[in-house]
C-alpha cells in the first residue's frame, strides 16, 4: 500500500524530454501558446497539445483562454522551485561542458519564475541573512523592512495571499539558496522599475547596467 504523496506521477510528467523542454521555456514566468511550446519541444502542435493536456491535468501547468488562443504557464512558484532543484541534480549528473557565451550571463543573473536567481540572487539572500534582515525562520526583521523601504517596497505592496513572504529556492548554477516568495518578486520588480536591471528579450537572462549593479551592491551594504 502506497503512503504519502504520489511523487512518481509528477516525476513521470516532468521526465519526458519534450515536456521538460516546454516547462523550462516557461521558467521566466511567461505564458506561451501550444504552437510556441511545440517549437521549443521540437514536436508537432498536435503532439504538444497532448503533452500540455497531461501537464494541465497534473496541475503542473495552468491554461488561460484569450480570444482564439490558449496560453499556458507554470501553475505557480512551487513548480518553478521543483524545476530549479531538478536542474541542480541534472547538472551534477552531466559531464562537464565547455560553456558558450550565454551561460555566464545566466549564471550571473536570471529570472526564476518571478524572482532574481543566479549570482546576484544568491548575493541578495546572503546579505539578507548576514545582516539580520531575515531571521532563521525566514521572517523579515524590522531592519529588513527598513532595508526594503530604501527601494520603496512596503508591507502594503505585498498582497495578502497564501504565498509566503520569503522562502528559499535552491539555485541550480550557484548550488546555494536565492530569495523567492513575495519579497523576492517585489525586489525584482523594483530592480526593473529603478532601471538597475532589465530582462533580455526571449531569454531568462537579467542584465544589470554598470550603474545599476553598483547601486544594487551599494544597497545591500
Amino acid at each position: 500500500m502506497r503512503e504519502g504523496p504520489d511523487i512518481a506521477r509528477i516525476a513521470a510528467l516532468v521526465a519526458d524530454p519534450a515536456r521538460s523542454a516546454m516547462l523550462l521555456a516557461l521558467m521566466d514566468g511567461r505564458a506561451l501558446t501550444a504552437t510556441e511550446l511545440a517549437g521549443v519541444g521540437g514536436i508537432t502542435k498536435q503532439t504538444a497539445s497532448g503533452h500540455l493536456a497531461k501537464l494541465v491535468d497534473g496541475e503542473v501547468l495552468c491554461v488561460e483562454a484569450q480570444g482564439r488562443h490558449r496560453y499556458f504557464r507554470l501553475a505557480g512558484p512551487h513548480v518553478a522551485a521543483l524545476l530549479e532543484a531538478l536542474m541542480v541534480f541534472s547538472s551534477d549528473a552531466a559531464p562537464p561542458l565547455r560553456t558558450g557565451p550565454k551561460e555566464p550571463a545566466l549564471r550571473k543573473a536570471r529570472i526564476c519564475y518571478d524572482h532574481l536567481a543566479g549570482e546576484m540572487g544568491v548575493l541578495l539572500f546572503d546579505h539578507a541573512r548576514e545582516n539580520g534582515w531575515l531571521a532563521d525562520d525566514l521572517t523579515l526583521s524590522d531592519p529588513g523592512w527598513a532595508k526594503l523601504a530604501e527601494i520603496a517596497v512596503s508591507p502594503d505592496d505585498l498582497r495578502a495571499s497564501n504565498r509566503p513572504l520569503c522562502r528559499t529556492c535552491l539555485d541550480w548554477s550557484q548550488r546555494r539558496h536565492h530569495l523567492a516568495g513575495q519579497v523576492g518578486k517585489a525586489v525584482l520588480d523594483r530592480l526593473f522599475a529603478l532601471s538597475w536591471a532589465r530582462r533580455v528579450p526571449s531569454s531568462r537572462v537579467i542584465r544589470f547596467s554598470p550603474e545599476g549593479e553598483r547601486r544594487f551592491r551599494a544597497w545591500l551594504k
